[in-house]
């Protein structure tokens, strides 16, 4: 459960800022002055330490996805004297980001972290790696999938490394399915993904028992549609939002119109951390929707032998899907003392390193980030049975670059609250979007 979940889903969006696989807040607030912040590490190491050295790992992954990341820490431990890493948990993406806020501010930082932020960096709140890299032996950086690696690289320098790569696929009950004599391969356009559902839908007296399909909450999921309806947020010169365009319209009411008045939709939303996210997983393994939109790495959540994946759709007349496939990136605080830094690279490395993330992969269906794991032996072998486990890849081979917001958050923030309007408040996606680009158009024009 998440590519960039509902900060993951906003994550697709966010870019660098580590909240939209799989929605949800953006750190647009500065961390504040009296933290120092240098690019320096506060405290370096005067001589090499005699024991390992104890760092702290900060994620927000609940579920299998948190007892999949504990035991690649406990077999990290196992493997090696020099590192103990203490693996501390968080609510989900977006408490790990504002927890590390307060973290920078007081000094007292995790060595790492699954986190990252463009703006944070280029303040010097990040440590940059290359050195770092550099000094591990068999990185093998080139064969990293260059677009995820990429994705770590702030004005020409790698201050974060991808961890997993993730996409928002599509998740059907087979039995729903064939009950309404659907075949799931036939389902080219979200013209045909909303035919399916009304077919599925089960009405009674104006109320759905059983509704045709479940969007994730945030914004994510209509952003995606959206990019493969040939939508942009940014103008090609980088000077105009432009997510007021006949193809955000359009599209948002579109999905308002599924959830409100056909009602053959519905989302869950609020809560505490993932908790929207696996109502919605419940609703679907449970019977009461046929079928939802989550993040590749839901399938580690999921029983295959009651559902099965497929890509999300394209449009009629406009040809196939293209949402976002984003690299979900773990950072080194720089005010982490230079042996910390060191030792948080080593479990980064570890972590990424061709079995693990093959492993990684195959137990959480999220994208492996080198391209060597796609020949590990337990990869290809699990492949071969568990056919589901390919489709984040296909999608991800056409699919759009994850957005990196100009102005510190401030136009993914304008765009999840005109979500919240459309798909809670049934707003007209007009009026929504609308007084969204004016607000993220008055945060562009401050950069000039």
């Amino acid at each position: 459960m998440n590519v960039l979940k509902r900060l993951s889903a906003m994550s697709m969006i966010a870019g660098f800022t580590v909240l939209t696989a799989c929605g949800g807040n953006t750190a647009s607030n500065d961390v504040t002055e009296a933290s120092g912040a240098s690019s320096a590490p506060a405290a370096e190491a005067a001589v090499a330490p005699s024991g390992p050295v104890t760092i702290e790992f900060w994620y927000g992954l609940g579920g299998k996805l948190g007892e999949n990341m504990e035991t690649l820490i406990q077999k990290f431990n196992a493997s090696q004297q020099e590192v103990i890493v203490k693996g501390i948990v968080q609510a989900d993406y977006t408490e790990t980001e504002q927890k590390l806020q307060a973290a920078i501010a007081t000094g007292q930082v995790p060595a790492a972290v699954l986190s990252s932020n463009i703006d944070w960096a280029r303040k010097g709140y990040f440590a940059p790696m290359d050195e770092l890299i550099a000094e591990q032996p068999d990185f093998n950086k080139e064969d990293f999938v260059q677009t995820f690696l990429n994705q770590g690289q702030v004005d020409g320098k790698q201050y974060f490394l991808p961890m997993y790569g993730t996409t928002q696929i599509m998740y059907y009950r087979k039995d729903a399915f064939a009950k309404s004599g659907i075949d799931a391969s036939q389902i080219k356009t979200w013209e045909d993904l909303a035919a399916a559902a009304e077919k599925m839908a089960v009405k009674d007296g104006g109320k759905t028992s059983f509704y045709g399909w479940e969007p994730m909450w945030g914004s994510g999921n209509m952003i995606d549609a959206v990019l493969s309806k040939g939508g942009s947020i940014l103008s090609e010169d980088g000077k105009t939002v432009t997510i007021d365009s006949p193809e955000w319209i359009e599209t948002w009411d579109l999905f308002r119109k599924w959830i409100h008045e056909d009602k053959i939709m519905r989302i869950h939303s609020g809560g505490q951390g993932w908790e929207y996210w696996y109502k919605t997983i419940d609703d679907v393994m449970k019977g009461q929707a046929a079928g939802y939109i989550g993040s590749s790495g839901d399938q580690g959540d999921l029983d295959f032998n009651i559902v099965s994946a497929m890509e999300q759709p394209g449009w009629a007349g406009i040809g196939e899907g293209k949402p976002v496939a984003q690299a979900i990136m773990a950072g080194i605080p720089a005010k982490a003392s230079e042996a910390e830094q060191q030792a948080a690279l080593k479990w980064l490395a570890y972590f990424t390193n061709s079995e693990n993330t093959a492993f990684w992969s195959i137990n959480t269906g999220y994208i492996a980030v080198r391209q060597s794991a796609l020949e590990d032996p337990a990869f290809v072998s699990f492949s071969g049975t568990n056919p589901q486990i390919k489709i984040p890849l296909m999608q991800a081979s056409h699919a759009s670059a994850p957005f990196q917001d100009p102005t510190g958050g401030k136009i993914n923030d304008a765009l999840t609250i005109a979500a919240d309007k459309v798909q809670i408040e049934n707003i007209p996606a007009a009026e929504a979007l609308k007084e969204a680009q004016q607000t993220a158009q008055a945060a562009l024009d401050k950069l000039k």
